[in-house]
């Protein structure tokens, strides 16, 4: 069954005679008379003929509003999903009350997805199936006595005897989602299946030794970061100038990468010890090598995770040499200034980043620029 891909990121290829090159491609795609393949096939053409720059100037554009009628509808959709959920939880129960949103998230979707390809409603629409459709499933093979919460963080169950509960239910929430993203092909739902797959293997693995699990959690979740982050740059690779959802699609899978790799290694540094210099030093030496690869794979969404902890380091560092009763405000100004720094020389910095790479892997990245 064909189906018109949401929102799918063209980013603009730079300035002159070709600016409204990249626009009109994604538009087209949008509204389904042509296909990624055929836009990547018409950009390679368009840039043989001199038509198109081959530096990018803006490398991570993505559409989550087409205007503010996307910020009413989720609005609306917010009020009437949270009433929805309190009636349905205190009138049908649990699993009924999370399977009637789910359901409900979908019907709205069929309009505000499907007909209107909405960009930022269609988000929380798949944020709220998934959200429901785990909930009701975790209901169903828990048992009431053993699910009492209406957040996915009052479901979870990390206790060995509730592993395989929730494993089927990560599995079920896999199969969901997989289809939503077959009717409506919204790019965050590859990152809520990862998400939901990364879940059952750790599932899986407390039932099966949860010694090992519970000793080894933050291993275990690092890699599935990996995991991740391979699947992203599956897609980053893929469409190299960043013309198809799949650059939307590895944006998303970006954003679920960071934390969990990036979560496991700090926070465990940053409690080793607090305040101990050694620990905040290496907290910023992380942070430091994400920024090195983010610059690489041109992507800043790797470096949201460490910013927390990057301004944790900053504050122990600043307050162990005097400065404590302005930690906090110093540490929010090191850690802007090296926001700012970072940003205003993007393009610089990753030039010479990737020269310090080997010249195959450099050409690659998704925007080679400098190499």
């Amino acid at each position: 069954m064909q189906h018109t891909p949401l929102a799918p990121t063209v980013a603009p290829t730079g300035d002159g005679p070709s600016a409204g090159h990249a626009a009109l491609l994604r538009s087209a795609v949008a509204r389904g008379i042509i296909t990624d393949d055929q836009a990547l096939a018409l950009d390679r053409l368009a840039r043989e003929d001199g038509a198109a720059p081959d530096e990018p100037r803006d490398d991570e554009r993505l559409r989550f509003i087409t205007g503010f009628a996307d910020i009413f509808v989720t609005i609306g959709l917010v009020l009437f999903l949270g009433a929805a959920t309190y009636f349905g939880l205190d009138h049908l129960g649990i699993a009924a009350g999370h399977a009637v949103v789910a359901v409900l998230a979908w019907g709205l979707a069929e309009f505000f997805t499907r007909a209107r390809r909405m960009a930022l409603p269609s988000i929380v629409l798949l944020l709220a199936f998934a959200h429901a459709g785990f909930s009701a499933l975790a209901a169903i093979l828990l048992g009431p006595t053993r699910h009492g919460g209406a957040t996915v963080f009052d479901t979870l169950d990390v206790s060995p005897g509730a592993a395989l509960p929730m494993a089927g239910a990560a599995l079920g929430t896999v199969f969901l989602v997989a289809a939503h993203y077959r009717r409506f092909a919204v790019p965050i739902t590859v990152a809520a299946g990862a998400a939901s797959t990364a879940g059952l293997a750790l599932a899986l693995i407390l039932a099966v030794a949860p010694g090992f699990a519970e000793r080894f959690l933050a291993g275990l979740l690092f890699l599935a970061g990996l995991a991740v982050f391979a699947l992203a740059m599956r897609f980053d690779l893929a469409d190299p100038k960043r013309l198809t959802r799949r650059t939307d699609i590895a944006f998303w899978l970006h954003l679920l990468a960071a934390p969990l790799m990036v979560h496991p290694i700090l926070s465990t540094l940053a409690g080793s010890g607090d305040g101990e210099r050694g620990a905040m030093l290496a907290v910023l030496a992380i942070v430091l090598v994400l920024a090195f690869v983010a610059l690489a794979i041109d992507r800043r969404a790797l470096l949201v995770s460490g910013l927390v902890y990057a301004g944790i380091a900053f504050g122990a560092l600043i307050r162990d040499a005097g400065f404590t009763g302005a930690t906090v405000p110093a540490s929010l100004l090191a850690l802007g200034t090296f926001i700012l720094a970072l940003s205003a020389g993007w393009h610089p910095l990753r030039g010479r980043v990737l020269r310090t790479l080997p010249r195959p892997w450099a050409a690659r990245l998704p925007h080679p620029i400098g190499a």
